[in-house]
């Protein structure tokens, strides 16, 4: 019986990295995680967390002109200091960064602060050049942002470097339409930029229902946000005076002091050394796992974004966990896939649960499809045109809600537990028959014509 360093050695110490070496060594496994960055991986350095409270800070913007409605005396000139809210989220970045680090190291784990490589089915390389052997090497290496080839590519940013900037710059291109683009584009705005999205197709948000995908587009521009569609990087040009030239198809150039991409992520597999375990990756780079997160080499594992199945915070925290469970625990784990909540913290936000509308034409044929569109209370005093929407879908045969839909301030906070009801398989009867809490935006969930 080979005796082996550890029992776990985890490549990668974010969210699903995390949560499975602390419930392996839970269970009483001796487990390393190597992490060759900060522990807490892109959602709470470089992502979901800061991203969140830059998305908070971003909404005082029309918070403190909607004040002046509601009787606050509050100046037409309020004063901006980007230094300070930076200041303060990357502190609190710092702060969850121990406390994944303590809860780590409480549990039993050793953090190896060096970037980690695959020698072989049980073996990694350490950057210093040591080696460590594993009975099994979980790959949780997440994914980073795609960076398009073009000529002057260069001069771009990605979202790992917007939480690091000195400044906000005046004028900011932002390649790409997904969750990412939306909600910089946001941020960007509110903060006082002005904001041009670029993308390739004429799609944003690829993957929610159409009409809430059409009234953020709608609301955005209203906003004073453009967009360039069709259109695809030719170069980006550095002038004297140190602004941007990019030069796009289909489009005139344009000027800005800032380009960003949000043109996806792609699995962090470089380098990594799979091969010399017999680890297949596939065409993006993802390491193809089954159901018990196992690859192609039997003592190699995998969870989270590395694995390109849904690259979602919670997904990985789920992975991470049934694979700990059924590895060194009682066993018997397993990830339900269906009906996963997803939300963009646009500005409104956007969220949705369940088939859209087109989803459940083509899989169920007959549907209803019930809606809500209204002006929220506080939007109407504040003097604001801006519309929520609130749809949800229906198969006509069963009566049973197979998805929910809505744009609007907090609709994030409602659709979870919306999730739930549609999870459970409730009927457009049974949110009929729930009694209204008013006066509040959810209670259109169950109001709906």
């Amino acid at each position: 019986m080979p005796d082996f360093d550890y029992d776990l050695l985890t490549i990668g110490a974010g969210s699903g990295g995390t949560r499975a070496s602390r419930v392996a060594a839970a269970h009483g496994a001796r487990v390393a995680v190597a992490e060759e960055y900060r522990v807490g991986g892109t959602c709470v350095i470089r992502g979901c967390v800061p991203k969140k409270l830059l998305v908070y800070g971003a909404h005082f913007a029309e918070d403190l002109k909607d004040a002046q409605r509601f009787g606050w005396r509050v100046p037409d000139d309020c004063a901006f200091d980007w230094k300070c809210l930076q200041e303060n989220v990357l502190a609190e970045v710092d702060r969850i960064n121990k406390a994944y680090t303590t809860t780590l190291e409480s549990n039993g784990a050793e953090i190896i602060h060096q970037r980690a490589t695959i020698a072989g089915p049980n073996e990694v390389t350490l950057a210093d050049g040591t080696t460590k052997t594993a009975k099994h090497i979980l790959v949780a290496t997440g994914a980073r942002p795609h960076v398009p080839e073009f000529p002057g590519s260069e001069h771009g940013i990605t979202s790992n470097e917007v939480f690091h900037l000195d400044a906000i710059p005046s004028r900011v291109l932002i390649a790409g339409a997904g969750y990412i683009a939306n909600e910089f584009a946001g941020i960007f705005h509110q903060l006082g930029a002005h904001v041009i999205i670029m993308n390739r197709t004429k799609d944003i948000l690829r993957g929610y229902d159409l009409q809430i995908r059409d009234r953020l587009l709608q609301i955005s521009m209203m906003k004073g946000l453009e967009f360039r569609f069709d259109a695809t990087f030719e170069k980006i040009e550095k002038r004297e005076d140190g602004c941007l030239e990019v030069h796009m198809t289909g489009h005139e150039p344009v000027v800005v002091d800032c380009v960003m991409y949000a043109t996806g992520r792609v699995p962090n597999t470089d380098g990594l050394g799979l091969e010399s375990a017999g680890v297949e990756v596939d065409a993006k780079g993802a390491v193809p796992v089954n159901d018990d997160n196992c690859s192609t080499c039997p003592s190699i594992h995998a969870v989270g974004d590395v694995t390109n199945r849904i690259q979602l915070t919670p997904v990985a925290i789920r992975e991470g966990q049934a694979f700990a469970d059924n590895l060194f625990g009682k066993g018997g784990a397993s990830v339900d896939y269906d009906c996963v909540p997803a939300a963009c913290f646009s500005h409104p936000p956007i969220a949705g649960v369940g088939m859209t509308e087109s989803e459940a034409r083509q899989k169920l044929g007959s549907v209803r499809i019930y809606s809500s569109d209204f002006r929220p209370m506080k939007n109407v005093l504040a003097g604001r045109d801006e519309r929520s929407l609130y749809k949800m879908v229906c198969d006509a045969e069963t009566d049973r809600v197979v998805g929910i839909h809505m744009i609007g301030p907090d609709c994030p906070e409602i659709i979870q537990a919306a999730a739930v009801c549609v999870k459970a398989g409730l009927t457009k009867a049974q949110f009929d028959s729930t009694v209204a809490l008013h006066p509040t935006m959810a209670e259109e969930l169950v109001l709906m014509k």
